[in-house]
């Protein structure tokens, strides 16, 4: 376990910059800075991989984890973090062209999924924000990992948010799809207007005992439904999902899944362990590592508009809106997208 972390004190940087094309950038405020990168990513058609290389696996704070690597051991990292209900195949495509661009790609499984598996079985099958992020840091220090840029989606980009937010010594720069994911308890406790709250339906499921029992037994048809309904223009094959589904039937993927939500709005409590880092990500604190963040113009999923968290970002920042009926699960759907802002990212 990582324990408590000295926090760097933020410097909020003036948001003045250059204007660019509100149709490209996606908000009204102006990136702080265009990427100088000369490492352009390949076109690739989504699907072109259907598998990595061997799984490996690592003890690392309260799991051992398993993951995916790609690249050459000595190149810079990055690390790619996938969301519910998906899995590392999110990045099946992408990995490949950041290790041809010169990184070494890792790709685990979050706790309550695929090979990852808690270490005790006295642990918590704890889904709380601060929880997931600390395995990935864990993680880190097990594989020696001392700086790394950090991108996901999701579940995954809330993750990335958070390391980049409280250990951003150890972020290089930040992709995040939909911006900036960092939660608030009592925040949550505030009631959305219906439409708003329509779409959180499965929070609402997931509060009640009928709702765990019936993920329990319906979580694949209950995961093809959610793909449906976040990406409605991804026309994603049996093939496609039954690769990802198998990563939901670790043993602890239930109660993680049902405890992040009830944790979300107050229904379970997390970890007194946790608490100081909690507290800290209740203040919503401001990012400064660099970081460019992505949205789907075909996005089902709840997600914030880009111009309500521009300023949450308070280093160098691009926002960018990727077209073509891209829905939630955005690097599997535009891969090459994706992985060109990795690379743009790492040199702003």
């Amino acid at each position: 376990m990582t324990g408590e972390f000295n926090l760097r004190r933020r410097r909020f940087m003036g948001v003045a910059a250059l204007t660019v094309a509100a149709a490209h950038f996606g908000v009204g405020r102006a990136a702080l800075a265009k990427s100088t990168s000369e490492a352009r990513i390949p076109a690739t058609t989504p699907g072109t991989n259907t598998s990595f290389a061997a799984i490996k696996q690592i003890d690392a704070g309260v799991l051992n984890i398993g993951y995916a690597e790609a690249g050459a051991s000595d190149a810079p990292v990055v690390i790619l973090l996938h969301g519910w209900p998906y899995d590392i195949h999110t990045y099946v495509d992408v990995a490949p062209l950041l290790a041809k661009a010169g990184y070494r790609v890792v790709v685990p499984y979050l706790r309550g999924y695929g090979t990852t598996r808690f270490l005790s079985p006295d642990t918590p099958r704890n889904g709380q924000q601060a929880a997931i992020a600390a395995d990935i840091v864990a993680l880190m220090d097990a594989l020696g990992i001392e700086k790394a840029v950090i991108a996901g989606c999701d579940w995954g980009a809330r993750t990335a948010n958070i390391i980049a937010a409280l250990w951003p010594e150890r972020c290089k720069a930040l992709v995040s799809v939909s911006g900036y994911l960092i939660g608030s308890r009592e925040t949550n406790k505030k009631p959305l207007p219906p439409k708003a709250e329509l779409a959180w339906w499965y929070q609402f499921y997931f509060a009640t005992e009928r709702g765990r029992a019936g993920y329990e037994q319906y979580r694949k048809d209950f995961a093809k439904l959610i793909w449906q309904l976040a990406s409605p223009k991804w026309n994603f094959d049996d093939a496609t999902f039954d690769r990802s589904a198998a990563a939901l039937d670790n043993p602890d993927h239930v109660d993680i899944t049902v405890n992040n939500y009830r944790w979300r709005i107050s229904l379970a409590d997390g970890e007194s362990k946790y608490d100081g880092l909690e507290n800290r990500l209740a203040e919503l604190p401001v990012i400064d590592v660099p970081t460019i963040t992505l949205e789907g113009d075909a996005n089902g999923a709840p997600h914030p508009e880009p111009a309500a968290y521009a300023k949450k970002f308070s280093g160098k920042y691009e926002h960018r809106l990727i077209s073509g009926g891209i829905g939630h699960n955005l690097p599997q759907e535009a891969p090459q997208a994706f992985a060109q802002a990795v690379v743009d990212v790492d040199r702003l």
